[in-house]
């Protein structure tokens, strides 16, 4: 093993002193070992014949891969007798599933999660991950309102992305650590502790092809930064784009930028784009504890009541400046 290494932390001590407490703890090993688990299926799966479409749709009527559904049933099964959850929901599933009795009798924890968010960009060989939220929930049998908490209820977020090394981003409320994979001993080391978002954004990050559905203040913001350092931001900015939430987010926790996603005159119709409950409210209270923020329109992501399970809304993540700005051309967008 390489010296450097040898000198980490693995995750495990590092929770150690989080001081959330052992249950709280053990959840989030059980989801590394999920984790684990997914970035196994995700490299075999060319090789094993699990790239592909599963001939079906999922509740929001999108064409599930067969990775979906692998991945989907491999989160389920690390978390359902361990007796620390007493359901999950997922965006592969219509429903939460409620776990048996015996296993959620002093249960105080529900998990939210995208299996394989950007599963699309697998066949192509490209950056995939898994994002999750963990919740508290107190009672005895959940019912879907128990899953339907503001995001700032959440105990823990994170993400894993599966790439040229598998990484693992959480946040338990006490800010944000990245963590690399060892695969000689399988191993989750700390390797960017206390990520801090970059206040200066020299990079976006959003689908160009939809600038004509934009509102105004999106338009007026990107357009902008597009003019570079002649027009009114004095700087040059590139555009970044991978089209799976999860890359382009750990791109901007580590390089900085901002990363958009309205809703527009495209996606009004269904609230936007992204879901809240597994993709939104994760990557906002991640984005929180870096020091940065995360809108919806102008409103705080984390404040926004769910309605339902597989609610979309739009969403702006980034340095806090540059949210404010955004703001601004918003309020000014209202003015007749």
């Amino acid at each position: 093993m390489h010296e450097k290494l040898m000198t980490q932390q693995s995750l495990f001590k590092v929770l150690a002193t989080n001081g959330q407490g052992f249950e709280l703890n053990s959840l989030v090993i059980d989801i590394a070992k999920a984790c684990k688990k997914i970035a196994k299926a995700v490299r075999g799966a060319e090789l094993e014949g699990n790239i592909g479409n599963a001939g079906a749709t999922n509740i929001q009527g999108e064409q599930q891969k067969l990775l979906d559904l692998i991945t989907n049933n491999l989160f389920i099964e690390s978390h359902q007798f361990n007796g620390l959850v007493a359901g999950v929901a997922s965006e592969e599933m219509d429903d939460a599933i409620v776990f048996d009795k015996k296993y959620r009798k002093n249960a105080k924890y529900l998990v939210l999660f995208d299996p394989l968010d950007g599963s699309a960009n697998a066949s192509l060989n490209m950056t995939v991950g898994t994002i999750f939220s963990v919740i508290p929930f107190h009672g005895d049998t959940p019912t879907q309102q128990d899953f339907l908490q503001k995001g700032a209820n959440q105990v823990c977020a994170g993400y894993a992305l599966y790439g040229t090394s598998t990484s693992l981003v959480l946040t338990t409320g006490n800010g944000v650590n990245g963590f690399t994979l060892d695969e000689e001993t399988g191993e989750f080391l700390l390797t960017h502790p206390n990520i801090q978002i970059p206040k200066v954004a020299d990079n976006f990050a959003i689908n160009m092809a939809n600038y004509r559905y934009w509102p105004k203040y999106i338009q007026r913001y990107i357009g902008e930064c597009m003019q570079g350092k002649d027009g009114p931001r004095e700087r040059d900015f590139n555009i970044r784009w991978v089209g799976a939430m999860v890359a382009d987010v750990h791109r901007m926790l580590m390089q900085g930028g901002v990363y958009l996603y309205p809703k527009d005159s495209k996606n009004v119709g269904q609230g936007g784009r992204l879901r809240l409950m597994y993709e939104i409210n994760p990557m906002a209270m991640i984005v929180e504890q870096a020091g940065g923020m995360a809108l919806t329109d102008i409103m705080p992501v984390l404040d926004t009541q769910p309605h339902t399970l597989h609610q979309r809304i739009g969403v702006v993540l980034g340095p806090v400046e540059e949210l404010e700005r955004m703001q601004g051309y918003y309020m000014e967008a209202l003015l007749p």
